[in-house]
């Protein structure tokens, strides 16, 4: 049985939120808290700005994932290049739990780096298969770089 594109599309863009609800779960929590208690760069956006951030970038990478998947599942590339992305989006998660959860900022500006290239490695597979899938990651990468500054900065200023 052949999934219609619209239930692919469903499926990816809420297996990417999904990893956003995930890590969300761990950040929730803290951000009023011990989050609110760290000393932050001057360039920290206020808390309320990394929701709705955080719930586009997901939709982007999941519209990516759709547009590669869509390429077909018989080829070899674009399951790997699926593998690949899968593993990203656990990062992705992993790192909420290892900043918010567990409070390690250098632990998570260790594991952001490993992110980061995953997403890189991501740009690069996905852009072999479909080139338009690989810029919808373009604003994610950006922005996890962003994220990696400030990682580094709230890891330097409260140590």
């Amino acid at each position: 049985m052949k999934m219609n594109n619209m239930f692919k599309l469903i499926i990816a863009t809420a297996v990417s939120e999904l990893a956003g609800i995930i890590g969300s779960v761990f950040t929730a929590p803290f951000i009023a808290g011990w989050y609110a208690g760290l000393v932050k760069p001057a360039m920290n956006p206020p808390a309320w700005v990394f929701g709705p951030v955080w719930t586009m970038l997901f939709l982007l990478m999941g519209i990516s994932a759709y547009l590669v998947w869509k390429k077909g599942l018989d080829r070899k590339d674009v399951k790997i290049a699926l593998a690949i992305f899968l593993g990203q989006l656990v990062l992705n998660t992993l790192w909420s739990i290892i900043f918010f959860g567990l409070h390690s900022l250098g632990g998570a500006l260790i594991e952001i780096v490993v992110l980061w290239l995953a997403i890189l490695a991501t740009i690069i597979v996905f852009a072999k298969i479909f080139r338009p899938a690989a810029w919808l990651l373009a604003p994610y990468i950006f922005w996890v770089s962003f994220a990696m500054y400030l990682n580094y900065s709230i890891w330097i200023l409260n140590t």
